[in-house]
């Protein structure tokens, strides 16, 4: 698959077949992983596979909206595995562990990065993702007993999946988001 045909392929999935995502699939997707670029290559991000049905079952729980209505819960509980992304703070954006950024914690920046290599790869693989964020991290935090220093930051179920990938939503087009030199003028 090339990678243009994945950027426009590839969709969250919320339903998974039963079948299991093996070792050897997830090691090859976090060999991709790995070589995402981050803030002086300080490489923050930490993953933490979650593929006892009792932990699953527990993270679903800190999904935030009422309960089972988060559109996350139902597949999240079908997944092969959660792979909870987390991040060691105090490094990417800081100097000297003070934030050196306007925009406070850099992290977030690489850990999207991360995320989206992730995703791509696991679509590459026949996977598939969801990106789940609205949970409660504190809990989270404390179900994986993260250290000091760490935090959770997205949840995401991966799996078999059970569904025909549509085509996505529209998108806006390259002269609406492009400018040149100044806000306003357009580039295309």
């Amino acid at each position: 698959m090339e990678l243009q045909e994945a950027i426009l392929k590839r969709r969250a999935i919320r339903r998974f077949t039963a079948d299991a995502v093996t070792d050897e699939e997830l090691q090859q997707l976090f060999e991709a992983v790995r070589w995402s670029p981050s803030w002086s290559n300080s490489q923050v991000w930490e993953f933490v596979v979650a593929r006892d049905r009792n932990l699953i079952q527990k993270l679903t729980e800190t999904y935030r909206m009422p309960k089972g209505l988060n559109p996350a819960t139902k597949c999240s509980l079908a997944a092969s595995a959660l792979i909870v992304v987390c991040a060691k703070t105090g490094i990417s954006g800081c100097y000297e562990g003070k934030e050196s950024t306007k925009h406070t914690n850099w992290y977030m920046f690489d850990l999207g990065i991360a995320t989206q290599t992730l995703c791509l790869k696991a679509h590459e693989m026949g996977l598939g993702t969801v990106v789940v964020g609205l949970f409660d991290h504190d809990s989270c935090n404390s179900l994986l007993a993260l250290p000091e220093g760490y935090e959770s930051v997205a949840i995401i179920p991966i799996g078999h999946p059970a569904v025909e990938v549509k085509a996505g939503p529209a998108r806006k087009t390259v002269a609406e988001m492009v400018h040149l030199d100044q806000f306003g003028q357009k580039m295309f």
